[in-house]
This record gives structure tokens, sequence and C-alpha cells, in this order.
């Protein structure tokens, strides 16, 4: 009960609208903008993703002076866990609505500050800080009290990039090695740290992370479809240790404290650089470990 109470106090705040002015605090206006023209956004894919589309298209929205909504489906899977500000696009308005499409890269560029267009509909799975950094503060959980301890999140990404990575984009996900080295990289930084673990792959993280110092919770519950419990539970802590993903990037984000990330996570010939870039994608403060790429290398050369 006592985690529900927090995450009840904490999710009031988050995902409220603002104003571009970053000096502003982020309030519910009494009555829509008198903008002319609507945007909204196609939401695509899991927890993370929408989290990711949500954001942008509020910041985007803002800074080309329309009104946001969004789609009915995007308020069912962010609605359990945040407090919803932005309107939700009615059906037979969507249907008959002369939308201009416009497909998002996942950096902010300098066309999106100016888009003429009254009727937008964004595509994309943008996720970068760059978009809505300025919009962070309001972003971002409250603490619920003081803590006696220092907690590290950590989100392991496993499920299906366990396949994805390796054979479509030649990559790897977090391993054991990564994820003893940043462990000990906030052993050597904080005094006594607990290190509180969630990921969509439980038993791998039971066999694979060393829990001999007593400091390790095992604390997610693996559940893909209801990852709400999980996802306030890393918000809660001090500070992140991510893999690689959408889900673990929010985490980090929205807890606030040091980050620590796999870097270097593909061989340089990956079409997935062509649509990533690390430096849009990690905040400069954050700290990356590089992954063992020999798995991939060992591949290639046979």
């Amino acid at each position: 009960q006592i985690l529900s109470c927090q995450r009840a106090r904490v999710v009031q705040s988050l995902w409220r609208r603002t104003p571009v002015n970053t000096n502003a605090t982020f309030s519910c206006p009494k009555h829509p903008a008198s903008v002319s023209g609507t945007w909204t956004i196609d939401p695509k894919g899991r927890f993370g993703n929408q989290m990711g589309q949500y954001a942008t298209l509020l910041a985007l929205a803002q800074l080309n002076g329309r009104q946001a909504f969004i789609q009915p489906s995007m308020h069912a899977v962010l609605a359990p866990v945040f407090r919803i500000t932005l309107p939700v696009l009615a059906p037979e308005v969507d249907r008959h609505a002369p939308w201009q499409e416009l497909e998002l890269h996942d950096w902010m560029s300098e066309e999106y500050a100016h888009v003429k267009e009254p009727w937008v509909k964004l595509t994309g799975f943008p996720c970068s800080w760059t978009f809505f950094h300025h919009l962070r503060d309001g972003l971002r959980f409250p603490r619920t009290g003081d803590r006696p301890s220092t907690f590290v999140g950590v989100h392991v990404r496993r499920g299906d990039y366990l396949q994805v990575m390796p054979l479509h984009w030649k990559g790897v996900v977090g391993d054991r090695a990564y994820l003893q080295q940043a462990m000990d990289w906030f052993r050597a930084r904080h005094k006594a740290p607990i290190f509180v673990v969630t990921s969509n792959g439980m038993e791998w993280c039971r066999e694979n992370i060393d829990t001999s110092r007593g400091d390790v919770i095992f604390a997610g519950d693996g559940q893909e479809g209801a990852p709400h419990k999980d996802f306030a539970l890393l918000t809660q802590c001090n500070h992140t240790i991510m893999t690689i993903g959408t889900f673990g990037f929010w985490a980090a984000y929205l807890a606030g404290g040091d980050t620590v990330y796999l870097a270097n996570f593909t061989l340089p010939d990956s079409s997935f650089l062509k649509i990533f870039k690390p430096e849009a994608a990690f905040l400069p403060e954050w700290v990356g470990i590089n992954a063992d790429l020999s798995p991939l290398q060992g591949k290639a050369e046979s």
C-alpha cells in the first residue's frame, strides 16, 4: 500500500500542459488556446514509445502555436499512470480532417519549429530530449519524502530485443558484464547504494546479476502488458542504470540523478545509426559504458 499511496501522489503532476516559457509552471488552461488548426500524432509502439510521442506532440504543437489532441488509444495507454491533460480527438474528426502527415526523425530539427500547415498528424517514434527538454521540470515526478538510502533503479530490456538487436540491427543488449560495471560505478561513488531491478526478463536477471553483496532487490514483475508498477518504482529511485529502449530512457529521464547507459551497442555499419543519434538520445551528463560487441564481430568474421 505504501507504493500505491506514493504513486497516487506523484503522478498527479505529470504531463500537464505548459507554454514554451521554461520559467512558467505547468497547469491546465481553463480555455483552449485561440489558435486555428489541430495537431495530433499517430500512436504506435509500447508504453515508452507513446510517452515519447506524447511529449514530442506537446512540445512541437506549442512551438508552432497549435492545439494538440491525442488519439483515444494513446489515452488508454498513458492514462492509467499519468494525469493526461491534452484533449482526446474525436474519431469522426480524425476520419474527416484534412491531415498533412509529418514524419519525424528522432531528433529536433529546425524545420519542425516552422510548420505552417494547420492540420498535422505527426508520425514516427520520436523519443529525444532535444524535442522536449525545456519541459523536463514539469514532466518529472516530485519526490515523496526523505530517503535514508540511495536507490538505483535498474531496467534490463530483454524480450523481443534478444532477436531484434542481433538479427535486424547488428546490435546487442546489456549483458552480465555491463550490469556489473554499471553497478560498480555507483558503488564507487555512493555509500551503500541499493539496486532495484526491473526487467521483462526477470529470470535472466536473477541468474546473472551478482547478489553476493546483499544490495540487490529484484522488484519488477516482468509483465510487459502492464508496465505501470515497474515504471512508477523506477522513477522514484535516485539514480538509474538502463540498457536500451525507450522505457529505460523515460525512467531515467524522469527520475533524475545520475544515469549510466549502454553505449555503442551496434556495429559501425548498422542501419540503426541512420535513424538513431546517440547524442540526441542520451543527455550529455549521462555516463555511457561501451557494449561488448565481440559476439557480433565473431559472427561477422565467420
